[in-house]
């Protein structure tokens, strides 16, 4: 799956009139602020330099579009949560994810990132919930597997699937884990993301 490796950053935007103009697909990645987007999408594409990474929550301040030439485009989107941001900046990136979600004809798959080791907290919640009632394609990743023991992660992962069916209505919502550091799951998610695409 080379394709994956092909990705480059296009642009960042807030505002719609700034998004690029083109037909491909988008997948959007979303999560709380330290979850490890950019991370998770420079592992994905193996380009390290990819998206740029910081140690403080919150860094991605704008919706950045990198594409995959001539097939998809992936979004980071900023992260909720927002660490230590003001309330007006808050407001700013809220109202431009908002916007993104809900007008962006593109959007073809949301991928929503969840830290396996921690029940999914009142935001994961939200937007899982939000996600699933406006019909929206949704793939849940719990992020850093490699964090639990062999025994506590199938425990992990059914707590947290009980816990988004209870707010969401879904029993089965799709979902995979997901290891930077193992790399097991990268194949795994590239297949998803195909399938989605090719369907």
């Amino acid at each position: 799956m080379k394709t994956f490796e092909k990705c480059r950053y296009i642009k960042s935007a807030l505002y719609e009139e700034d998004y690029p103009q083109s037909d491909l697909p988008e997948i959007a990645f979303i999560g709380r602020s330290n979850v490890g987007k950019s991370s998770l999408l420079n592992h994905l594409t193996l380009n390290s330099k990819l998206a740029r990474i910081s140690s403080r929550p919150g860094k991605t301040q704008t919706l950045n579009f990198f594409e995959v030439p001539g097939e998809f485009v992936f979004v980071d989107l900023p992260g909720f949560g927002y660490a230590k941001v003001s309330k007006k900046d808050q407001a700013v990136w809220s109202e431009a994810i908002e916007h993104y979600l809900n007008a962006r004809e593109n959007l073809q798959l949301l991928i929503q990132l969840i830290d396996l080791r921690h029940p999914p907290q009142k935001n994961d919640l939200e937007f899982a919930k939000w996600a699933v009632h406006n019909g929206k394609k949704l793939l849940i990743v719990f992020t850093k597997a490699d964090k639990l023991k062999k025994n506590e992660l199938e425990k992990a992962r059914k707590r947290n699937l009980e816990i988004l069916y209870e707010t969401t209505g879904v029993k089965e919502l799709p979902h995979t884990l997901y290891s930077i550091k193992s790399g097991l799951y990268r194949d795994l998610l590239r297949r998803e993301i195909t399938h989605v695409l090719t369907k």
